[in-house]
């Protein structure tokens, strides 16, 4: 954290989050519980994916890109899946009614699998991959990207988002192995913060329509983002959109709306939540003192010269959100000034 940005505490900004999203029209409880989870997105360090997006949230809201008062339910059920179709509300509302009843199926037959279609952007992938852990389950979450930032490989167009993946393993005394990445060497909200923060991005991040180095995010719309592992990362790309996408119904590839250009218009985005019972599969103790040793040998294992520690997936989320809970949340100068125009447009108190 940089020496000029202050901290503010998690519940000052779970309020504010909650009164916003009243002010645009959202009911008191979901208002609350969107408040609970952006903020759990910010403690956990997903600095792209929290609060920051409420300005973009609340826009969607007002003009009516996004349903204030959806009626979200279960189309499509067996004894393991459902399908979940989220009435174009806020994703968050969506993906928690998709994680309780894959868990919920879970605890019956052992694994349970839950897409959405009309759902909304939901914030990071963790979220909901990690509420399985509680239950002693397994979590895994897929995604189609909010927009299209990744051509295939080869190609000029861009076809295929930053659809996330994530995977969640519970542990015993170490914290829980956690992974949450895009198939992109970069996340595109990690350069639209780059772009708040008014710094370049790494070599390596972005490349123009010429196939050049595209450092500057302010420029962003001129490139596309890069896959991880070149022409692997666009096949795992658009593995995890088809799940996401096409097998529930939701939008994929040129039927994908930018829902920053154009927040008027539902994006019906695609997303899965699966869980995984351990004891379906091994006694619970057994499998986290497995996990357990396995955290540890990593750790402990030898190390390149100049490195400091070996971290597992996970876990220093796990150490920014002990420590932002006590402390509090980061709050850079141009995140407040944006929440503070976002409080004033609202008619709402400032976050505190």
């Amino acid at each position: 954290m940089a020496p000029t940005e202050a901290r503010v505490p998690a519940g000052a900004l779970n309020a504010f989050v909650t009164r916003a999203f009243k002010a645009v029209g959202i009911p008191d409880r979901d208002a609350a519980t969107l408040g609970e989870l952006i903020t759990e997105a910010d403690l956990r360090g997903s600095d792209t994916h929290g609060v920051i997006r409420m300005p973009s949230y609340c826009k969607r809201i007002k003009a009516g890109g996004v349903n204030a008062r959806p009626n979200i339910r279960i189309l499509e059920e067996r004894a393991s899946t459902a399908l979940v179709d989220g009435d174009n509300g806020m994703g968050h509302l969506a993906m928690k009614l998709a994680a309780e009843t894959a868990i919920a199926k879970a605890k019956q037959t052992g694994i349970g699998w839950v897409g959405a279609r009309m759902s909304n952007h939901a914030g990071p992938a963790q979220l909901y991959a990690t509420m399985p852990l509680a239950h002693d389950m397994i979590g895994l979450y897929f995604a189609v990207g909010s927009n299209n930032h990744l051509p295939p490989w080869g190609g000029m167009e861009s076809l295929l988002g930053t659809n996330p993946i994530a995977i969640a393993v519970p542990a015993g005394d170490e914290p829980p192995v956690v992974m949450d990445m895009s198939p992109t060497v970069t996340a595109y909200g990690k350069v639209r913060l780059k772009a708040l923060r008014g710094e370049e991005m790494p070599v390596g991040w972005m490349i123009d329509k010429q196939g050049n180095p595209l450092t500057d995010p302010k420029r962003a719309d001129e490139g596309h983002l890069l896959p991880i592992g070149e022409y692997k990362g666009y096949a795992l790309a658009l593995m995890i959109g088809l799940l996401a996408g096409p097998l529930n119904g939701a939008a994929f590839g040129r039927d994908i709306i930018d829902f920053n250009k154009h927040p008027d218009l539902a994006t019906n985005t695609g997303q899965s939540v699966v869980a995984l019972s351990v004891e379906a599969f091994a006694p619970v103790p057994e499998f986290k003192r497995n996990v357990d040793a396995m955290v540890r040998t990593l750790r402990s294992s030898s190390r390149l010269p100049g490195v400091e520690r070996i971290w597992l997936p996970g876990e220093q989320s796990h150490t920014k959100r002990v420590d932002r809970a006590k402390n509090g949340v980061p709050m850079p100068p141009p995140l407040r000034k944006s929440l503070d125009e976002l409080a004033k447009d609202l008619g709402v108190e400032p976050v505190i």
